[in-house]
């Protein structure tokens, strides 16, 4: 169980970082590139310890699996138009999309965590 509780902190911190993120893009300013570059490897991390511990444990988590992945994809599409675009501002519905894929991830990561 301690480490569903390291996968959700580190999912949390993504989170958090994920909101800063988010404000900047929805108001076209431009990222904070130590805050990206934090919030991508904690979410990956944390991604690659629920797989290890899906495999190991408990298939239960395959669903949060599948979303967070769909997430990654959205957020290394953000991560290279970002890095790439010379000062475009990002797609903020593709921005948005991302964030309420990994939301659903995280929902139903708890879900299965605490039920």
């Amino acid at each position: 169980m301690e480490t569903l509780y390291i996968i959700i902190g580190l999912f949390s911190l993504a989170a958090l970082l994920g909101l800063i993120l988010l404000s900047y893009v929805l108001r076209s300013k431009s990222t904070p590139k130590a805050i990206a570059f934090l919030h991508g490897p904690a979410a990956a991390v944390a991604l690659v310890i629920l797989i290890v511990y899906t495999i190991n444990h408990d298939r239960m988590f395959i669903a949060s699996i599948v979303l967070f992945v769909l997430a990654a994809i959205g957020g290394l599409i953000l991560l290279i138009k970002d890095i790439t675009g010379k000062g475009k501002p990002l797609p903020k519905w593709l921005a948005i999309l991302h964030g309420l894929t990994a939301v659903s991830g995280f929902t139903v990561l708890l879900v299965n965590a605490f039920a």
